[in-house]
C-alpha cells in the first residue's frame, strides 16, 4: 500500500469530526475506498490469470492498483493489445457491477436511504458512500490519464506492429504522458475551488501513479536482474557530426542499424535515424547531419539494469519519437540501446530465462 493511501486517514478522521461525527465514520469511509481498490484489484488479479500472466505485486494507490509482473515474458505479453484492453475494462467493470449489486442491497435492506442524493460521499451516509466510491472509482478509470485504466486504452491505441504484438511510439507515448498530467492538474484545481477533497485526491492519485511507474519505483521483478551490458549493441556505426546527409545515407544503405551516434572529435555528440536523413534529403537537399540530429539522449551504464534505463529513457525523450541510449563507461561511448535492436533482444531474454529455469531444474533432478 502506497503511503498516500494510508496518510487519507488522518483527512478522513479530520472530516468526520469537521462534520460532528464520530472519527470512526471516517476510518469506516477510507476502508470502504479501500474495498473499492480491493474489488478492482482482485477482479484485475483474475483477468491476468485467466490470460496467464504471472502478478508478483500490487502496489495499492486511492486511484487503483498497479501490477508487477513476475517476469519479462508477463510484462511483454501485458503490453498486447488485446490483453491490455481486457485488463483495462475489467477494473472499471468490477467496480460498476459491484455498486449495482450493494446498491440493490441497500434499498433492499433500507428503502429510505436516499442513493442520488447529496453528498454522494460523506461520513453522515456511509451505505450511501459504498454505492458511490465504486461508481466514481470505475469513473475515473475511465480518463485517458496515464496510468489509469482509460489512458492504458489510449496507449494501445498508440502502438504499431505486426499481430498482436505491439511496439509503442516515444512520441505518442510523451504526447499522453503530457495530457495525463494537464488532466490531473485540472482535477486539483476543480478540486481546490470547488472544496471537494475527493476530486483533490484523484488528481493528486493520477500524478502519483504515472511518478511510481516513470521512476520504476514497483517492486523489483527477477528479471530486472538483467543488466545494459547483456543487450546492449557493441558492433555498430557513428557518423561525424560534419558528415553530408548524402554521406550518411550512403554509409546507412550497408548497415542494418536504424539509429547512428553522432560524434565530434570523439564525442558523442547527438543522434540521427535513418528515416530523419531520408526525410531531411526529400525536403531540403543535401545538407550536414549536425544540422537534423538530436542533441537529448540519455546515458547509461552496462550495469544498470535494463528495466530502469528504459524507463528513465522513455521519460526523458521530451516527445521525440528517436530513441538512442549510449552506454559510457568514463567518457567512452562503449555500446548503444536502439529501437530496433531493443526490440530483438527483449525477445530472446524470456526464452533465455525459460532454458535458464530448465537447466536449473535439471540439475537439481540430478
Amino acid at each position: 500500500m502506497h503511503w498516500f493511501f494510508l496518510f487519507l486517514l488522518l483527512p478522513a478522521t479530520v472530516w468526520a469530526s469537521a462534520l460532528d461525527r464520530p472519527p470512526m465514520r471516517g476510518l469506516v469511509l477510507w476502508a470502504l475506498l479501500l474495498l473499492a481498490v480491493l474489488v478492482r484489484e482482485t477482479a484485475r488479479a483474475i483477468a491476468a490469470s485467466f490470460f496467464s500472466l504471472g502478478v508478483r505485486s500490487v502496489l495499492l494507490l486511492p486511484t487503483g492498483g498497479l501490477l508487477s509482473y513476475a517476469s519479462l515474458e508477463a510484462e511483454t505479453r501485458a503490453g498486447e493489445r488485446a490483453i491490455q484492453r481486457g485488463m483495462a475494462l475489467v477494473g472499471p467493470l468490477a467496480n460498476l457491477l459491484f455498486a449495482l449489486m450493494v446498491g440493490g442491497f441497500v434499498l433492499t435492506i433500507s428503502p429510505g436511504v436516499n442513493l442520488l442524493g447529496v453528498p454522494w460521499v460523506s461520513p453522515s451516509n456511509l451505505l450511501r458512500a459504498m454505492v458511490w466510491v465504486n461508481l466514481l472509482l470505475a469513473a475515473l478509470n475511465f480518463l485517458p490519464a496515464w496510468p489509469l485504466d482509460g489512458g492504458r486504452l489510449a496507449r494501445g491505441e498508440m502502438v504499431r506492429g505486426a499481430g498482436s504484438s505491439v511496439r509503442l511510439l516515444p512520441g505518442r507515448m510523451q504526447a499522453l504522458v503530457r495530457m495525463s498530467f494537464w488532466i490531473a492538474v485540472a482535477l486539483i484545481t476543480y478540486g481546490v475551488v470547488s472544496l471537494n477533497a475527493w476530486v483533490m485526491m484523484a488528481g493528486l492519485g493520477v500524478l502519483l501513479g504515472a511518478q511510481v511507474e516513470r521512476q520504476g519505483l514497483l517492486p523489483e521483478r527477477e528479471t530486472d536482474a538483467t543488466r545494459v551490458g547483456e543487450v546492449m549493441l557493441t558492433d555498430y556505426s557513428i557518423l561525424p557530426a560534419s558528415a553530408t546527409l548524402e554521406d550518411a545515407m550512403m554509409q546507412a544503405r550497408h548497415t542494418l542499424q536504424d539509429v547512428f551516434p553522432v560524434v565530434r572529435g570523439g564525442n558523442m555528440v547527438g543522434a540521427v535515424g535513418r528515416q530523419g536523413i531520408l526525410e531531411a534529403l526529400a525536403a531540403n537537399g543535401n545538407g550536414y547531419v549536425q544540422g537534423i540530429m538530436t542533441r537529448t539522449f540519455q546515458t547509461a551504464h552496462a550495469e544498470d539494469g535494463l528495466m530502469e534505463t528504459l524507463n528513465r529513457a522513455v521519460g526523458g525523450q521530451n516527445g521525440n519519437s528517436l530513441q538512442i541510449v549510449p552506454v559510457v563507461e568514463g567518457e567512452a561511448v562503449v555500446g548503444i540501446l536502439t529501437p530496433q535492436h531493443l526490440q530483438r533482444s527483449l525477445g530472446l531474454i524470456p526464452r533465455r530465462l525459460a532454458r535458464s529455469g530448465r537447466a536449473a531444474a535439471e540439475d537439481e533432478t540430478d
